[in-house]
């Protein structure tokens, strides 16, 4: 088990699941019955398309991996597993994520597909390491998987409270992605990659972060106008957003000194909040409807 967890990235397949959930809950429809296997049939299929996305990375990059103390514990790296059993586990649970999002809906397998190419092909040989702001385009199948989730129940995948889905998630990343960097600028300058701490240094990658903060907040704050908002909008995102931006002040003002471990949990606290109260707010009435 620990061994198919880090191998997986099980907290991360974990977390995209719960995005694919919100998109499904934001996206369905009150008139349509809920058929509780094809529910489960979306979370099984996101789950072994994450597991089997970020599996196949690893037998990718299992030579880099070795050469970064961060990462050089990870399964294919240490020699706990083959690159080649690596390789048949994660065709494995590809084909197998495929299968069941094709079941559930062709637009969700379509978005899944897409998700693997983008991340496994253009954004592992390409986009990472050649470019400096390779998370931003990168943030694009890292967005997917709350749209493959609303594309399971709901094929109109650019209503406005899908694009706010994918919004949020697509600029959570950078500064998630860049205050990771921060922390591991030695890591990443050892393993050749080109990233913005390592290449223009520190006060230009806090620029960068509290930039796509701002626009990140700046989104959730202007959520009302993607989907019809409740009292869990005021409730949830406006106390959250408050005291992100308190944090990201202090973090920049420290010049990255103080505050890292506060701005990192709440700016990951903070998008799972985000994604989460679309579903609420459409579903309120099933809190206050005492009729």
């Amino acid at each position: 088990m620990k061994l198919f967890s880090d191998l997986t990235k099980l907290g991360i397949t974990i977390f995209v699941v719960l995005a694919a959930i919100a998109g499904y809950a934001t996206g369905f429809e009150s008139e349509r019955i809920f058929d509780v296997f094809h529910f489960l049939k979306m979370i099984g299929g996101t789950f072994l398309l994450s597991s089997g996305s970020l599996a196949l990375n690893q037998v990718q990059e299992y030579k880099l991996d070795a050469q970064m103390p961060r990462t050089a514990k990870r399964p294919i790296a240490a020699g706990k597993i083959t690159p080649m059993a690596g390789l048949v586990l994660a065709c494995s649970f590809l084909f197998g994520g495929f299968y069941l999002l094709y079941l559930v809906s062709p637009l969700s397998l379509a978005f899944g597909i897409a998700t693997v190419v983008l991340y496994n092909v253009v954004y592992t040989y390409w986009w990472k390491p050649k470019w400096i702001y390779a998370a931003v385009p990168g943030a694009i199948p890292g967005a997917l998987p709350v749209t493959i989730g609303y594309a399971a129940i709901n094929s109109n995948f650019l209503s406005p409270e899908s694009v706010y889905l994918f919004l949020i998630l697509f600029l959570w990343q950078m500064p998630h992605f860049w205050a990771l960097a921060i922390r591991y600028k030695d890591d990443y300058r050892e393993g050749g990659i080109p990233t913005l701490p390592v290449a223009l240094g520190l006060e230009r990658t806090l620029y960068q972060m509290g930039m796509y903060t701002f626009a990140y907040v700046g989104c959730a704050f202007l959520s009302p106008a993607f989907y019809k908002a409740s009292w869990f909008y005021a409730l949830l995102v406006i106390p959250t957003s408050v005291k992100l931006l308190f944090e990201t002040y202090k973090f920049i003002k420290s010049q990255g000194q103080q505050g890292w471990l506060k701005y990192f949990m709440w700016i990951n606290v903070s998008v799972l909040i985000y994604l989460i109260v679309p579903a609420l707010d459409k579903w309120n009435f099933l809190f206050t409807d005492t009729n």
